[in-house]
This record gives C-alpha cells, sequence and structure tokens, in this order.
C-alpha cells in the first residue's frame, strides 16, 4: 500500500504577479517564493502593495497576470492557510465562543472542541478571559484573540497584516511572543509591519516592497547590514521612498 503525501500549500510561489484594480498596479510583477522555515517579513512604505501580497497569498486577490501556486498547484482552495487582518472584527459572543465558531467551521468534533479552547486562549494569553465578551477586549486582546481562532485551522502558514500596528509596547510584546510561540511549532508565518525594528526582532528573511514591486528580497542579516539596493539603503535610513 502506497502512502499518499500530505497535502502542502508550500512552497508558494509568485510568477511574474500583477494585481490591478482598474488602471491602478496594486503588485507590479512580483516574483517571489515563499519557502518553509522562520517568518518572513514583508516592509515597505505605505501603499507599496504589503496587503495586497499576503490576500493573494490566501487566495483572495486575484492576479491580473501571472501566476501563484500552493505547493505545485494553482487552485486557490485555502487548505492549510490562514490570515489575521490588521482589524479583525470580533463575533458577537464569548472569547470562548468566538474561538468555538472557528473550530466548528473547522470540523473538529465537538467533543475535541473544549480541549481545543483551552489549549488555544492558552497559547495567546486569553484562559483567564474566556467568558469575557469578545467585544470588550482591549485591541491588543482582541489581535490575539483573532490569532487564536486563525490558529483553530491548524494552519500551515499564518498570514498576519501588521498585527501590532496601534499597540502599545506591552501589547505588541505579546503579539510577537505568540508569533515566535507559533514559528517554532513549524508554522510559516509570513507578515507586514511598518516596524523596522519588529522586522529585526521577527523576521527570517525580509522583503522589502515599494510601488508594488519586490525591490529586494533574502536573510534578515544581509538586508539589514548589507543592503544590496539603493531602495533598501534608503529606507533602511529612515528617508522617504519616493
Amino acid at each position: 500500500m502506497t502512502m499518499r503525501a500530505p497535502i502542502t500549500d508550500l512552497p508558494i510561489r509568485f510568477e511574474n504577479v500583477t494585481v490591478a484594480a482598474g488602471a491602478v498596479t496594486i503588485l507590479d510583477r512580483i516574483v517571489l517564493t515563499l519557502n518553509p522555515g522562520p517568518p518572513t517579513v514583508l516592509v515597505g512604505p505605505n501603499g507599496s502593495g504589503k496587503s495586497t501580497l499576503l490576500r493573494a497569498a490566501m487566495g483572495l486577490a486575484t492576479p491580473s497576470q501571472g501566476h501563484i501556486s500552493w505547493g505545485g498547484r494553482e487552485d486557490a482552495h485555502p487548505t492549510r492557510r490562514a490570515i489575521v487582518f490588521q482589524r479583525p472584527v470580533m463575533f458577537r459572543r464569548s472569547v470562548g465562543g468566538n474561538v468555538r465558531y472557528a473550530l466548528r467551521a473547522s470540523g473538529v468534533a465537538r467533543a475535541e472542541q473544549n480541549r481545543r479552547i483551552d489549549d488555544l486562549l492558552a497559547l495567546v494569553g486569553l484562559e483567564q478571559l474566556a467568558d469575557r465578551p469578545a467585544r470588550r477586549l482591549s485591541g491588543g486582546e482582541q489581535q490575539r484573540l483573532a490569532l487564536a481562532r486563525a490558529l483553530a485551522r491548524e494552519p500551515e502558514i499564518l498570514l498576519l497584516d501588521e498585527p501590532t500596528a496601534s499597540l502599545d509596547p506591552a501589547a505588541t510584546k505579546a503579539i510577537e511572543d505568540i508569533i515566535r510561540a507559533v514559528s517554532q511549532r513549524g508554522i510559516k508565518v509570513v507578515m507586514a509591519t511598518h516596524d523596522l525594528g519588529e522586522a529585526r526582532r521577527l523576521g527570517g528573511e525580509i522583503v522589502l516592497l515599494h510601488r508594488g514591486r519586490a525591490i529586494e528580497s533574502g536573510p534578515a542579516s544581509s538586508f539589514f547590514n548589507t543592503p544590496r539596493s539603493g531602495e533598501a539603503r534608503t529606507f533602511l535610513a529612515g528617508e522617504l521612498l519616493v
């Protein structure tokens, strides 16, 4: 009996991918491969295409030109991936109820749900708030709950759109700690951030986007210490990219 290899969504390959909205080009001929391993962090000025690249990796933005493949397949069904947006919506139910909803949607058996809720809330540090209405959580707590909901799907790839934007330092550290823990479990994290300090702390690979183009990509140490492109040097110096 031949064992069939489990379906994987990695690597995600962008082959000359352009995404346009009307006459506006949002992503411009992106060539990029997202491989298993430590987090890939997308950096670049506002409007550079970071959020759209994440949406395209999830299968939510359709290329106008080019192709995206997931583990060699071009069907966009998100078998093993999840996304958390910058401003996640909280369902009108308790913290635990939000996670239960995600588990139910993922087909987790009722008998397993309570254990999984406990495990997921412990991972994000919300186990003491399981009965609190989700909409009464602070911004940082809501973002942690959104991470728990995404992880309920047992994703292979977790896509995060500026998960610490507008959070205070303590809330930011809590989110970063969760991202490290998730990555150590073997989940591929791809995240966008406007915070270069965060990119240094979390990134294994950095991708610099500007005007919808992938200007430079490579190991974080090389990007920060010996950037190859003029745009990267300008961006790292804190100057405006135009």
